[in-house]
């Protein structure tokens, strides 16, 4: 079967109909079958992000769910954020994220400084 690239909703579902049938038996990459699966992801990757972006979360939502993901509490972010007040008003979007307070999340929690750079959406008038 020939590979031809993704332009239509019907070319994208035909693809993924021909990948799917290699997720419970993966060929073995560098075999002519492994190329042809890896080109088809490739593919189907490229449409998926073209056409399906996902946005990035809003940074009090990226926190909360390392918070839940880490098991920690408010207390936790304290050396990040600051005063457990600070905290408290971030969490609750009344106070904006300092960029220092951004550099301390990415570098202790591993939180995507893309997450915290952007505005938050549902940031609450002072």
């Amino acid at each position: 079967m020939e590979i031809r690239p993704i332009r239509t909703e019907v070319d994208y579902k035909s693809a993924l109909r021909d990948v799917s049938a290699y997720f419970d038996s993966e060929p073995v990459p560098g075999t002519p079958e492994g190329d042809r699966f890896e080109v088809l992801l490739t593919l189907v990757e490229a449409y998926e992000a073209k056409h399906f972006p996902v946005d990035l979360p809003d940074p009090v939502e990226a926190i909360k769910f390392r918070m839940e993901q880490g098991g920690l509490t408010p207390k936790d972010l304290v050396p990040s954020i600051g005063r457990l007040n600070r905290v408290y008003e971030v969490l609750a979007r009344k106070r904006p994220l300092t960029l220092s307070m951004i550099w301390r999340l990415h570098e202790n929690f591993g939180i995507p400084a893309e997450c915290l750079i952007q505005p938050p959406k549902n940031r609450i008038a002072a």
